[in-house]
């Protein structure tokens, strides 16, 4: 027995260097799930319906192909500037799961028409109405650390999401412009359109036109949004599919006709 301890002794001390990782304790555990569950984000970036946990690493990064493959199978869980809700934490060896607005198959979530929030220190409350744009689904969202998860407080997962959910409650505008590229924001700063834009970031950055023409060119179906009427500015925004193509200014003298307009939609 005597010569087999120090081999003992020093099986125990690698396991033990090997497992020497931190881990969370019953109480952290318990804050992690009180402190999580039940909260509420503002959507920064596409979020996709998924039968499968989104991957998301506790570095900040996630496979953007991963998640657009859910969304192109799937539908969206929630775009940018809506509000989602944790409605469920479930903490695993190495990852934490965050369930959004009841998960995969929950159907249209109800729970945004009767929420009430706490006006100030007065005590008074409001009920929030719809988000900017319906979140039609719920769906998953797998926090992936490298070994074991570490000892964390709820706000430690909080930043960790943060290129992905804002829980500070800013508004839904402030969230989109920080969703877009920097060349983005500073055409949006300057009120107007430039190429590579979609049709929610034109209408975020000029409004919605005040007329629509359609045409086939080459083969090509455009769409031109036209600001402005003669006389004065008048810009063409001209999209093919749903990005915007081509920017044109121009300026109409008197007596310029307006192009017909299309009928509504």
């Amino acid at each position: 027995m005597r010569r087999c301890f120090p081999l003992a002794l020093a099986i125990v001390s690698v396991t033990g260097l090997a497992a020497g990782e931190e881990k969370l304790t019953n109480e952290q555990r318990i804050e992690l799930i009180r402190g999580l569950t039940a909260e509420y984000a503002t959507v920064k970036a596409q979020l996709p319906r998924s039968k499968k946990d989104l991957p998301f690493h506790s570095t900040g990064e996630y496979d953007k192909e991963v998640w657009a493959d859910a969304w192109r199978e799937f539908g969206p869980a929630a775009r940018v500037g809506d509000l989602v809700q944790v409605s469920k934490i479930e903490i695993q060896d190495k990852k934490i799961v965050l369930e959004i607005n009841g998960g995969f198959n929950s159907g249209k979530p109800k729970w945004y028409e009767r929420i009430e929030v706490g006006m100030g220190t007065s005590g008074r409350t409001t009920t929030i109405g719809q988000p900017t744009t319906n979140a039609p689904s719920g769906t998953s969202i797998a926090l992936l650390f490298p070994g074991r998860v570490p000892p964390l407080r709820p706000d430690d997962v909080k930043k960790m999401l943060a290129p992905i959910l804002d829980f500070e409650k800013r508004s839904a505008a402030e969230t989109f412009m920080e969703s877009l590229p920097p060349e983005f924001q500073e055409a949006v700063k300057e009120k107007r359109a430039v190429e590579g834009m979609n049709r929610d970031q034109v209408i975020f950055a000029m409004g919605r036109p005040a007329r629509k023409v359609r045409e086939t060119k080459d083969g090509m179906e455009l769409e031109d949004w036209i600001y402005g009427t003669p006389p004065g500015r008048i810009v063409f925004v001209t999209f093919h599919g749903d990005k915007v193509i081509k920017v044109k200014e121009d300026y109409a003298g008197l007596g310029m006709a307006a192009p017909p307009l299309d009928p509504p939609r």
